[in-house]
Formats: structure tokens, C-alpha cells, sequence
């Protein structure tokens, strides 16, 4: 179980890293930009999670290899020229991934120390959505958790609860985690391709 978890745990993080060098890239950082962005928004949620749970040392300090790979693909993204000329809009598919995976990876990490499936779930989305509000705000972007026209918290939020849910009736834990995963990357994307919204302003149809 270990390996699946720190197997999901790496995928997060590329993922996110991913994303948030694609974002510091957009607004023509250099290197050391590039891997600030990276950092903050693979490990940003992680980092809020172990604080507020008191989980010391924080997860990234014990597993250096983290952040080490976070600098490895700040330089590939800075000086590998293909890589400069990913579009935005590709920002969506890692994001989606990381939201899906530090969304239950930190719900899990909250019922393991012995927290309520409702503070869990709290938990799980502070971690799945820390990062990413991160990079934005840092990229002088207003957060996808906090526009109107994107549904970002709420399905992190459902998917910790299918999670719960489906780790109570099955039996089997790793089964539960890819359908709480699967869940939040799937409805990440399709709320973004088909346009769906908590509320849409009255005054445009």
C-alpha cells in the first residue's frame, strides 16, 4: 500500500510542478522563478496540510527526492526550448491531476492521524487546492477555487466523500482511492470542457 500511496504522491507533484512551471513560463520567469512556481504549487498544499495537522518534519523535508526532481524540471522547462511553447491551456489537464491526487492523498492522511471523514474532507481540499491558488495568486492570476466560472473546491470536496464512502463498502482501500481520484481528474475536465458552473450571472446567458 506504501508504494501505490508514494507511487500517487510523485504523480501529484510532477503534475502540479507541471503546471505551475507552465504558468511562471507564461509570465517569462527565469530559472529560479520557474522552480519557485513549481515548488509552491506541488508542495504548497502538502505544506499547509503537515502544519495544520502538526506533522513534523513536513512531508516534502523527509523525502528530499521531491523537491530535487521539482529543480531537475525547472531546468528541463527553462532551457529545453519545446517546452517554453506549451500553451495555457494545457495548464488544465496536470492541474486537474494534482487536485485529484493531494485531494485524497491528504483526506487519507487526515483519517490515518484520526481525524472525522468532515475535517478530513476539509483537509483533503486545502491540500488539493493550496498549491494551485498558489501559483496563481503568484502569477498574478486570480485562484481557480476562488472564480466563478470555474467549479474547482466543491469537487475536490465531492470526490473526498466518494472516497469515504467507497471506503466504507469496499474492501479494498486501493480501489477506493482511484475511484475518489478518478472522480475529481474527470469532473475537473469535463467541467472545464463543457463550461459547467455553481452560478452563472444572470445578466449573460
Amino acid at each position: 500500500m506504501f508504494d501505490i500511496i508514494y507511487s500517487l504522491e510523485m504523480i501529484g507533484v510532477i503534475a502540479f510542478a507541471i503546471s505551475g512551471m507552465i504558468a511562471a513560463r507564461r509570465q517569462n520567469m527565469d530559472p529560479v522563478g520557474v522552480f519557485t512556481i513549481g515548488f509552491v504549487t506541488a508542495l504548497g498544499g502538502g505544506t499547509l496540510r503537515d502544519l495544520m495537522m502538526d506533522n513534523h518534519p513536513l512531508y516534502w523535508i523527509r523525502h528530499q527526492e521531491q523537491p530535487i526532481f521539482i529543480l531537475v524540471l525547472a531546468i528541463i522547462f527553462s532551457y529545453w526550448h519545446p517546452m517554453g511553447r506549451i500553451r495555457e491551456s494545457r495548464i488544465v489537464l496536470p492541474d486537474a491531476i494534482g487536485l485529484g491526487v493531494f485531494s485524497i492523498l491528504g483526506a487519507q492522511l487526515a483519517l490515518d492521524l484520526g481525524h472525522s471523514w468532515f475535517i478530513a474532507s476539509l483537509l483533503g481540499v486545502m491540500t488539493g487546492t493550496f498549491g494551485g491558488a498558489l501559483r496563481d495568486t503568484l502569477c498574478n492570476e486570480v485562484p481557480f477555487i476562488f472564480r466563478k466560472d470555474q467549479v474547482y473546491a466543491s469537487i475536490s470536496f465531492a470526490g473526498c466523500w466518494l472516497y469515504f464512502l467507497c471506503q466504507w463498502l469496499l474492501d479494498s482501500e486501493t480501489l477506493a482511492l482511484g475511484i475518489g481520484l478518478l472522480f475529481i481528474v474527470v469532473i475537473r475536465l469535463l467541467a472545464v470542457r463543457f463550461d459547467i458552473r455553481l452560478q452563472r450571472d444572470p445578466h449573460h446567458s
